[in-house]
């Protein structure tokens, strides 16, 4: 244990030092037209920075049109996609964070509406609806289209496609990027041999399932600036009893890092849709996530970091400023992410900072707030002590 909040202390990685460990993990925001972003975009991602997070993700960008989960998800397989979200890029930096892009393929999970209208299928016959991909042809479950078993030539082409992002990323600002292989999506189906049962070099044994997640790896890194660190999310487990597991996600994670990847995003589940905590099974990609106890993902993040000696970040239900520190300070991840709980309360960094007597102040605070915040504080007090 140290004395300094290590939430706060700042992390290097390659070229890149993160100002804090706090990190706005990537949120689907079903808002961009035809893969471009939107002022909803814009508006989302800035208030994070303005919350002076360190490291600040978009949602999950697709590398092609398939790779979409829904009609309406952000896109990075053209260059006037790359260019809307320029100004966000460049915002986030005025604010001294750390702008980061996630590029991921949707696979069998795609041609779907965003979860507030369902999250079920797309129709077939609808106008945007598209044929989704995957190892093969097997479905999410239940109700969900039958995918294309992808040849070997198609396959080469979407690891072009995450390298041509990779590009695209690099070119506008970014300076983290993090492949998405988690989830049930893509590069997890091919991992998981409840979704992947093809007899060829993909499939088969761990090494055959690993090959196309390495390959896109391999490429990614090569596309991306050496001084610039990757990451990658993996789905830790399918479940608790199947599928794929903990250990073989300490085999990926290793070989992930000799191909260059500096941090290992622990998430876990989706590889049938429903989270692995579950004890049935609806083939529902997006469904309430009520049930997970606070930081249930963490024992994961812990194993790999130990077992694969690489890096990570823990996710999943971490709310309380003292659960983060405690992740870092026992040495069981080294970022923190968050979702649900920045959403909830964008300025999550700052109140931690607070929370934790790292910003008594209120200097990390952008100047336009700063002032206003640290009067509020006087009164505040003063509002306090006339009471007593």
């Amino acid at each position: 244990m140290t004395d300094t909040p290590l939430l706060f202390t700042p992390l290097t990685l390659r070229g890149v030092t993160l100002p804090n460990r706090v990190v706005v993990s990537p949120l689907c925001m079903y808002s961009a037209v035809d893969g471009i972003a939107t002022d909803w975009q814009f508006a989302h991602l800035s208030t994070f920075a303005r919350g002076k997070a360190g490291l600040v993700f978009t949602e999950a960008t697709a590398v092609e049109p398939r790779g979409r989960i829904t009609p309406v998800c952000l896109g990075i397989w053209t260059d006037e996609q790359a260019e809307a979200i320029k100004p966000t890029v460049r915002f986030i930096e005025e604010m001294g964070c750390v702008p980061g892009m996630q590029i991921a393929h949707a696979g069998r999970k795609g041609s779907a509406n965003p979860p507030f209208k369902g999250g079920t299928p797309l129709p077939t016959d609808n106008a945007d609806a598209w044929e989704t991909v995957g190892p093969s042809a097997d479905p999410v479950g239940e109700g969900w289209p039958t995918p294309h078993a992808l040849e070997t030539g198609a396959i080469a082409q979407i690891v072009e496609d995450f390298a041509a992002a990779a590009r695209r990323a690099a070119d506008v600002g970014f300076k983290v990027l993090e492949i998405h292989g988690a989830h049930g999506y893509l590069i997890q189906s091919f991992l998981s041999p409840l979704a992947n049962t093809r007899n060829d070099a993909y499939g088969g044994d761990i090494q055959g399932r690993m090959r196309f997640a390495l390959e896109v790896t391999e490429a990614v890194r090569a596309a991306w600036p050496d001084d610039l660190p990757l990451f990658f999310r993996i789905s830790a487990v399918d479940g608790p009893a199947e599928g794929w597991s903990l250990d073989d996600s300490v085999i990926l994670s290793r070989e992930l890092a000799a191909r260059g990847v500096d941090v290992v995003d622990c998430s876990a589940g989706g590889v049938r849709g429903a989270p692995a905590f579950r004890s049935t099974d609806t083939g529902a990609p997006l469904q309430s996530r009520g049930e997970r106890p606070p930081g249930f993902q963490v024992p994961y993040v812990e194993g790999v970091r130990r077992d694969a000696g690489v890096k990570t970040m823990a996710v999943g239900v971490i709310f309380d400023p003292q659960q983060a520190e405690d992740i870092l300070q026992y040495g069981r991840a080294d970022l923190v992410a968050l979702g649900r709980e920045i959403m909830y309360n964008p300025f999550w960094p700052l109140h931690a900072a607070q929370a934790l007597g790292t910003d008594p102040d209120s200097e990390m605070w952008p100047h336009q707030y700063a002032w206003a915040v640290k009067r509020r504080g006087e009164i505040a007090a003063y509002s306090a002590a006339s009471k007593v």
